[in-house]
């Protein structure tokens, strides 16, 4: 009973610091874990230890990965390969097909970019299409902005799917290919069937937030823009396949289906298609990648915090005491996992926070129940997703972009995800079922 107390305690002093006090997430990581770790009794000596060991193994093994994902996402976005393909699925599919066409492209996206950028990218393209349409605003864009926060939240290698994948010690190619299923049926909901009920919502954006596209003439080509933004998706997902079909090719494949690897190969063929092959030099070229690295930088200290509290908390015990007494409760581990990162989200309102500190606490759950790490991951993610309100910052882009009351933006963002969390985890479980 202690040992639960004391977790509870060092998470509410956790919330309290970084929602009520502003703390810097990572200083308020470290501090969260001294009182856990001297509360459990841990000796003095070894606790700034712990902290530095799990920080530097959760780091050691994701910080590549996520910083060669940023500086992908980055120079899909700077190059407008990102704009390329909205454009391109809203031609193709015509205005009828608009909420269909404004789905795929929030998802498609949504995979090399990070949220923020994926937003603030995206808006303007929306604004744009309003004023031509006609549409709702709230209901023409809610569709694209659920599938950025989808992605985000389910999919590697988005920080939180990727260092949950680590905490659990998952697979990284299956975790994407179960996130795709659990994924889109969830967008559809979520969606295009969710925006039918938003079009009396009444948006008045402010002008700033239109933006001034890139003309059509200055964009990459379609083929380039779609082939470059998919590739890491289709490499991890093919080689996971592939091993999965053939068990004896996994060892020989083992390097090429390391995601390191598949990033780097990805961001290279990123800067010649959409850089070096359009006339950019490599200078320019690594322009944006400083600039994504330095944008990355923050979410890399919570993670890296995240890693310290774990660490406490594995090498006092807790996390196996914590692991069996939940696996016991008549509860599935899978939506224990979601309610755990559910109370952490609406706590402390990033979707990045709450997934990666419910890892910590549901790690070992995963491992003493049984339950396939990959889905642990998905269903932390559904509830790190859910009901998003004042705490989120990405409640406010949305309410102030585009020109939303208090009451608007819970009737449709913050009820979109948790949409997005509800059936997420309804699917997650439904896959468990075969998988």
């Amino acid at each position: 009973m202690w040992s639960l107390f004391s977790v509870l305690l060092a998470v509410g002093l956790l919330t309290i610091m970084i929602a009520w006090g502003k703390v810097q997430p990572l200083l308020a990581f470290v501090v969260a874990a001294m009182v856990a770790a001297l509360m459990l009794g841990m000796p003095l000596a070894k606790i700034p230890g712990a902290i530095e060991k799990g920080i530097g193994d959760l780091l050691g093994s994701l910080v590549v990965v996520i910083c060669l994902g940023a500086v992908f996402g980055k120079l899909i976005a700077d190059s407008g390969a990102a704009r390329r393909i909205a454009v391109s699925l809203i031609g193709t599919l015509g205005p009828g097909r608009m909420p269909i066409a404004m789905t795929v492209t929030g998802f498609v996206v949504g995979l090399p970019l990070y949220y923020n950028v994926g937003f603030v990218l995206m808006i303007p393209l929306i604004f744009s299409l309003v004023y031509q349409s006609g549409r709702p605003a709230v209901a023409l864009g809610m569709p694209l902005l659920a599938g950025l926060s989808i992605a985000h939240g389910f999919l590697p290698p988005h920080p939180s799917p990727t260092a949950l994948v680590a905490a659990v010690h998952a697979d990284m190619g299956k975790t994407l290919l179960y996130g795709m299923l659990v994924a889109i049926p969830t967008l559809i909901i979520a969606g295009p069937i969710f925006a039918m009920t938003l079009k009396n919502i009444r948006a008045q954006p402010a002008a700033i937030f239109r933006g001034e596209p890139k003309p059509d003439h200055e964009l990459p080509g379609t083929f380039a823009s779609f082939f470059t933004a998919l590739l890491p998706v289709a490499l991890l997902g093919a080689l996971t396949l592939i091993t999965l079909l053939r068990p004896e090719l996994s060892h020989a494949l083992a390097f090429y289906a390391n995601p390191m690897v598949v990033m780097l190969v990805s961001y290279v063929v990123a800067i010649y298609t959409l850089g070096l092959n359009r006339g950019q030099s490599l200078p320019q070229v690594m322009g944006s990648a400083q600039e994504a690295l330095r944008e990355i930088a923050p979410i890399l200290l919570i993670i890296a915090g995240a890693g310290g509290l774990k660490q406490v908390l594995t090498e006092s015990g807790v996390s196996a005491q914590l692991g069996t007494q939940l696996a016991s409760l008549p509860v599935p581990p899978l939506l224990l996992g979601w309610a755990v990162a559910t109370l952490i989200r609406v706590c402390l309102g990033s979707a990045t926070v709450a997934g990666v500190t419910a890892a910590g606490v549901v790690g070992p759950l995963a491992q003493t129940s049984g339950v396939d790490p990959n889905l642990m991951v998905l269903a932390v993610g559904a509830g790190s997703l859910m009901f998003s309100h004042v705490n989120d910052s990405a409640f406010w882009m949305f309410k102030e972009y585009f020109g939303l009351s208090l009451k608007d933006t819970f009737r449709s963002w913050t009820l979109m995800e948790t949409l997005v969390g509800s059936f997420g985890i309804v699917f997650v479980l439904l896959l468990s079922l075969f998988v």
